[in-house]
């Protein structure tokens, strides 16, 4: 059984990058609908922005070669010949000792090429003083400074984010095509377990606390999550189960029997199901080592282990990892990860990943690790914790005072 054959984290994930084919199916949504989505081709602006000379600040626009040599004991002398109105397009044309006021966000007329600040100009019976020279193209945004007609603003596989959005709408992009998000089946495995619905709980059950878990975690990546129930510690019930759900998602997940105990059924379902079934069963990680990972057609499977924080830990590392391969994304760990000192010494098993839950605290500019104890089946460490410190598989433990890298829990 492959269970004896445990792989290593970053083997696993290699496989499963290799195996996991992106989905193709693409849907047109509106902006305001968009965020979290993976852009599904390359968005190209139709526009200039901004599509005229725009101010940055309240002034005057001049013709900078007028201001040089100006300061506040020899200011220039400039007559002024109007001014513009804010949001409108404006047709005069400036010439050399000329000026016109402008708002900031407003059009610089034809001629200029620069805006001195009004802080440094006085306005003298339509006579404008200017104590500082300016330079050309100061204090002026130029067209297509921001974006160019033809460029590529997002490229294909970006996760859309609220500037992203804000530069669509700038742009009059009214509606965007993304990749249709991934549907997760999930099953929830075990004879103790009951619905986390359940007011009075029964000696010996267990409220099925991981489908609200990866409900959310699906979430996060925006994918859709469709729940199958609670099926039975029996073969005979998890099969056709399994077989139906699989035909409605993207990817299939089952929390519980994924072990090698006597009621544990998930390894030999998955591979009924399917070729080319289950290439992993078993990886060198702590919390989570009895996981199932594998592949009917071409949907990811995932055996979670029951306990809640290994079924916690093992989703984001691997659950979250098959998603953004359907979606043909990437983790961006400038978002997803830390770097943190940690505060008390570790021990680990070389050739084998830990994940161990710490609380972050920022002292003295620096990012401090705090282990959070606890057994697999706790969930109150998980919740007291901001991230997992990773100690990799070539390490036997950390000391204190060492750097880690944190995988944040958003």
């Amino acid at each position: 059984m492959l269970f004896f054959q445990t792989q290593t984290v970053s083997q696993v994930l290699q496989k499963m990058r290799e195996q996991i084919e992106p989905l193709n199916e693409k849907i047109t949504i509106f902006i305001e609908e968009s965020l979290g989505m993976i852009v599904a081709d390359p968005l190209i602006s139709a526009e200039y922005s901004p599509n005229f000379v725009r101010s940055t600040v309240d002034g005057y626009a001049v013709i900078s070669s007028d201001t040089f040599g100006a300061s506040d004991t020899m200011p220039a002398y400039i007559k002024i010949k109007g001014s513009v109105q804010m949001g409108e397009e404006t047709k005069m044309l400036l010439s050399m000792g000329e000026t016109v006021y402008v708002p900031t966000g407003g059009m610089v007329p034809a001629g200029a090429d620069a805006v001195c600040m009004i802080e440094y100009t006085e306005n003298l019976n339509g006579l404008l003083n200017i104590y500082k020279q300016v330079a050309p193209m100061e204090n002026c945004i130029q067209i297509g400074e921001d974006i160019v007609k033809g460029e590529i603003i997002l490229q294909k596989g970006h996760r859309i984010r609220s500037q992203d959005i804000a530069l669509l709408a700038s742009l009059g992009m009214k509606q965007v095509t993304v990749k249709k998000p991934p549907i997760v089946g999930y099953l929830s495995t075990g004879d103790e377990i009951v619905s986390y619905e359940t007011s009075h709980l029964p000696i010996g059950k267990i409220r099925d606390s991981n489908v609200a878990s990866i409900r959310a975690a699906c979430k996060q990546m925006n994918a859709s999550f469709v729940y199958g129930g609670i099926v039975k510690d029996s073969e005979q019930d998890l099969l056709p189960a399994c077989q139906s759900l699989l035909d409605e998602v993207d990817l299939l997940v089952i929390s519980g029997g994924s072990s090698v105990g006597e009621r544990d059924y998930s390894y030999a379902v998955f591979n009924q199901l399917g070729k080319p079934g289950v290439y992993v069963h078993g990886i060198s990680i702590k919390p989570g080592k009895p996981t199932l990972i594998g592949q009917i057609g071409k949907k990811p499977i995932l055996g979670l282990p029951g306990h809640p924080v290994s079924a916690s830990v093992i989703f984001e590392i691997f659950g979250k990892e098959m998603l953004r391969c359907l979606l043909g994304t990437y983790e961006n760990p400038l978002f997803t990860r830390r770097k943190a000192k940690i505060l008390r010494n570790i021990p680990s098993q070389s050739g084998r990943t830990d994940y161990f839950r710490v609380q972050l605290v920022n002292e003295n500019a620096e990012w401090i690790a705090y282990p959070v104890y606890g057994k697999s089946g706790v969930l109150n460490t998980l919740v007291k914790s901001d991230g997992l410190a990773v100690i990799p598989e070539e390490a036997e433990g950390v000391k204190a005072g060492e750097w880690v890298e944190v995988i944040l829990l958003s």
